[in-house]
């Protein structure tokens, strides 16, 4: 039996070749899971590779939670004012509203995911505050390449 629907086709299964791939200052994205790719309104998942020396710093999600997934390498992890350098197998989680940054601060690259959820929310996807205070002292800012 078939239903018979007017939906967009979507992937339930994402390969690779699937994934939109998009560069950031902090590094490269593979965006594996997104609205568009599966018509989700509850989940993004994006897999990073974050060059040594780079950073996402310090910033937040108004309307989003996050998870962070260490795949490999090292990250320093900060979820408001607490820092911990994440290994292969640990997560932190970002609930929506708090600022966090993942910086790589080692000499190979780190790779994790990012698990946020709702995928669909009203307003910026991230808001920048590595250059307000209390942020900017306690990891000091630098210029994107």
């Amino acid at each position: 039996m078939s239903v018979a629907t007017d939906r967009k086709e979507f992937l339930s299964f994402i390969t690779q070749q699937d994934c939109e791939v998009t560069e950031a200052h902090w590094g490269h994205h593979d965006w594996c899971c997104k609205p568009e790719m599966t018509g989700t309104k509850n989940l993004i998942l994006v897999r990073v590779t974050m060059p040594p020396g780079r950073g996402h710093q310090f910033h937040y999600h108004p309307a989003r939670e996050e998870i962070i997934y260490l795949l490999d390498g090292l990250g320093e992890q900060w979820v408001g004012r607490k820092k911990k350098i994440l290994k292969p197998g640990e997560t932190a989680f970002i609930p929506k509203k708090v600022v966090h940054g993942i910086y790589n601060s080692s000499k190979k690259p780190v790779t994790f995911l990012a698990i946020l959820s709702p995928a669909t929310a009203r307003g910026p996807f991230l808001i920048d505050v590595y250059n307000d205070k209390p942020w900017r002292d306690l990891r000091a800012p630098f210029e994107y390449v």
